[in-house]
């Protein structure tokens, strides 16, 4: 995912630094859904400069730091088109496995453990949910209108927090009734 976020960021915007790609996913959220740590960005560009996936561009000098800016070439290009096809034809359906197996064996722990915990993953996904609602209007601040096929993305995100948190009502609910 690191691979195809950093071309495709290098694609829409032109020559960028490690840095600024990491500033472009914080700002929209992007880093949250697509698991992109800062260090796996800064890793990607220097393996694919080896690549020939992307080139420096130039580097500059800010103050005691120095900025590397780097460029999309063609060849990165290519690798990013297949990318994104791979991507649309692939399986997207992850299915919540910590969850699942948790689930499974719950009978080994105590039912307050278990609602503690579920309380603070319904947090978290509340937490995560909030997250892309700020992440959505800060795109909208900075597009305006957002493009159809980037609002099918958020509510693709809404309706997967929506139908864990559902699940994890149940999983409550189901715990409270054997009480």
């Amino acid at each position: 995912m690191t691979r195809a976020m950093v071309l495709g960021l290098l694609k829409a915007h032109g020559p960028m630094s490690g840095y600024e790609i990491q500033q472009m996913m914080e700002s929209s959220q992007t880093d949250i859904w697509a698991y992109v740590k800062p260090a796996s960005i800064y890793h990607a560009l220097k393996k694919m400069q080896e690549e020939g996936k992307v080139v420096l561009e130039k580097v500059e000098n800010t103050g005691l730091r120095t900025r590397s800016i780097f460029r999309i070439t063609e060849i990165g290009e290519d690798e990013l088109n297949q990318l994104l096809i791979n991507s649309f034809s692939y399986s997207s359906v992850v299915f919540p496995a910590a969850f699942y197996t948790a689930l499974t064996f719950m009978e080994n722990l105590d039912n307050e453990e278990i609602l503690n915990s579920l309380e603070k993953q319904k947090e978290e996904i509340i937490n995560i949910f909030n997250k892309m609602k700020v992440g959505y209007e800060l795109k909208q601040k900075a597009l305006g209108k957002i493009p159809d096929h980037i609002h099918v993305i958020f509510n693709n995100m809404y309706e997967q927090c929506e139908l864990q948190l559902k699940s994890i009502e149940e999983i409550i609910r189901l715990i409270r009734d054997e009480k």
